[in-house]
């Protein structure tokens, strides 16, 4: 993996936000008059847009969709952006691209601002670049323009630049954006889902990771 840029997702690949994130859900359901008790079954909003995941998850109409996602935010802005971790070995992968002189960036679909939080609280924004997300009124929130707009504010080569992520959505977005990509299975992803999009790798740990990258040095 010789490329000089290397994009990262935030949720299930450099942080677990399980807690903060299935909280918060819960939390905007309860607004809506939805009991969902069991935060399991509320894993599967990590990682999509927000807005569509309410959509596809409860046939919410746009205007529904929107008031949930407002409610989730009353919450998450205050108390789940840190109900959070990073992921055991994260800091010693980014500190081995960092010496290895690569350019590395996060690409979420989370609004940039609580990216940008995220980051600075857990102490890993002085790897990046830049931060880019989404803009809270849902612009840039799909993969696909949200890598678009990075590649063309960065002016980044795609044939230098490398996504990694654990969601179908960010393989989707790297490869319809001329990316080779990395599929990690320790996130929220179920292996299915990575293997249909055809990854050009794919590794189940943090260390197996950090290892591919160890073999350039």
């Amino acid at each position: 993996m010789h490329h000089e840029n290397i994009l990262f997702d935030l949720d299930g690949t450099l942080t677990d936000p399980r807690e903060g994130i299935t909280r918060s859900i819960q939390y905007a359901l309860s607004k809506l008059g939805i009991d969902e008790p069991d935060l399991v079954k509320l894993e599967h909003f990590i990682g999509p847009p927000l807005l569509e995941a309410f959509m596809q998850a409860y046939g919410f109409d746009e205007a529904r969709a929107w008031q949930a996602v407002n409610f989730y935010r009353e919450r998450f802005k205050v108390t789940g952006l840190y109900e959070n971790e990073v992921f055991e070995g994260v800091i010693e992968l980014l500190d081995l691209l960092q010496q290895q002189g690569r350019h590395l960036y996060i690409a979420t679909s989370k609004p940039w601002e609580f990216a940008r939080e995220i980051a600075r609280h857990f102490d890993f924004a002085r790897h990046f670049k830049m931060i880019y997300g989404s803009e809270l009124d849902g612009t840039r929130s799909n993969k696909v323009e949200l890598i678009r707009h990075l590649l063309a504010q960065e002016g980044l080569d795609p044939a230098e630049t490398l996504m990694i992520g654990d969601r179908k959505h960010d393989l989707i977005g790297a490869r319809l954006n001329g990316l080779d990509c990395v599929a990690v299975g320790y996130g929220f992803g179920d292996r299915n889902e990575l293997v249909a999009e055809t990854p050009t790798w794919h590794f189940d740990t943090v260390e197996q990771l950090r290892s591919a990258f160890m073999l350039e040095m």
